[in-house]
């Protein structure tokens, strides 16, 4: 797979807990923005976050951003 799916254009906007989160960069996930191991087999890994504080956090949901896991914009060009 050499593009990602784009799950949505727009970013999905969550409010997180501190932790740690995997993001899923393939766009196959069915709990978006979040892995569910969909990506086995695509040669898309997924990107992890740690959070210290709780936060909210702009994910990406095109999958086509230049700052993952976050939003910079790029679903506008899509």
């Amino acid at each position: 797979m050499a593009n990602p799916v784009i799950a949505q254009k727009s970013p999905y906007v969550v409010d997180l807990d501190p932790g740690t989160y995997w993001w899923c960069a393939c766009g196959k996930s069915a709990d978006q923005p979040f892995c569910d191991g969909s990506h086995d087999g695509t040669g898309i890994s997924p990107v992890k976050i740690d959070l210290k504080e709780k936060s909210q956090v702009r994910f990406c949901g095109c999958k086509h951003t230049k700052n993952a896991p976050r939003c910079d914009g790029s679903h506008k060009s899509l």
